[in-house]
């Protein structure tokens, strides 16, 4: 990988406070590269437009707004606010240069289809922990919807501006220091329970410590996240996924995940994490970006009752 930095980026508003060029060895993904960043909505810390990709980051020197503009092998970042370097300095982990689809042994012969469909498609790394929690301990045992409409509500009511000339929708997640002072029923606005909500508040109140995490070893990095009561594996393993971009950080106790893996890997369309986990084990290792590949696969067919949809609100 080669890198230019040029003369700060002109933009209508506001020109780039900071602006580098990037240069790959491997084709980039043209398609949505961070992947699971962000969270689901239309409001958040990640978004795309056309060839570029926004996104808002608390830093160690502060907030920063960051613009990705990929083309071919390389990438154009532009960036706002007192984190822009550090935010420029992290876009090579972002757009997956530390990892190696190549890895991958396939071991079923749907596993090497995927990996000839989707060669370019690269495990983000954000190296960092806070900006996850929210958005994953929203989606903690409830329909995908809930979970949405859970972190929406969150960030149109907590969620930060985001410096420079950032789009509208962009939102940097809340402050740590304000959630940790909130009660866990001023979530219940956004249908969040007790449980989840003094989750995130506890995590938040530790949150400063925490964030020490990005700098340990995936493994070790999922056990200690597990320490905060209400943060089990499911939770965990997302967190550390994105974080570490970590291709072995298995996603157990999911609702929907095991399925995908059965149907496409042993023609089972209802599986359990057992099971999962056993056709999963040739591709230790890889066992999550397996994961992703059969999610990105499509669903088995549908039958049976589907979850239905919590209402907290009042409660």
């Amino acid at each position: 990988m080669r890198s230019t930095t040029d003369a700060p980026s002109t933009h209508p508003a506001r020109a780039a406070d900071v602006a580098q060029r990037f240069e790959f060895e491997f084709e980039l993904d043209s398609g949505r590269s961070l992947g699971r960043v962000g969270g689901k909505g239309t409001l958040g810390p990640a978004l795309y437009d056309g060839a570029h990709i926004w996104r808002a980051q608390d830093t160690p020197d502060g907030p920063a707004t960051l613009r990705i503009t990929r083309s071919g092998r390389a990438a154009d970042a532009a960036a706002w606010g007192p984190g822009a370097h550090a935010a420029v300095s992290g876009v090579p982990d972002l757009l997956g240069a530390r990892d190696d689809p190549a890895a991958l042994v396939p071991a079923h012969r749907v596993v090497a289809e995927w990996a000839r469909r989707w060669p370019r498609r690269r495990l983000t790394a954000t190296r960092s922990i806070w900006e996850h929690v929210i958005p994953t301990v929203c989606g903690q045992k409830v329909p995908g919807l809930n979970a949405r409409n859970a972190w929406q509500g969150i960030l149109r009511r907590w969620g930060r501006n985001p410096p420079g000339p950032a789009p509208a929708s962009l939102r940097l997640p809340p402050d740590a220091g304000m959630v940790a002072s909130l009660a866990y029923h001023e979530f219940h606005r956004f249908d969040v329970e007790r449980r989840r909500a003094e989750a995130i508040i506890e995590f938040a109140r530790r949150a400063r410590t925490l964030e020490g995490v990005a700098r340990l070893d995936p493994a070790t990095a999922r056990s200690r996240l597990q320490t905060v009561r209400g943060i089990g594996g499911w939770t965990a393993s997302i967190v550390v996924l994105l974080c570490h971009g970590d291709p072995d950080s298995v996603i157990v106790g999911d609702y929907q995940i095991p399925s995908f893996v059965t149907w496409h890997l042993a023609g089972e369309r209802r599986g359990d994490d057992s099971r999962m986990l056993e056709l999963l084990e040739p591709y230790r290792g890889q066992r999550a970006r397996v994961q992703a590949l059969a999610k990105s696969a499509g669903a088995p067919p549908r039958h049976g009752p589907r979850m239905s949809l919590q209402d907290l609100q009042g409660h």
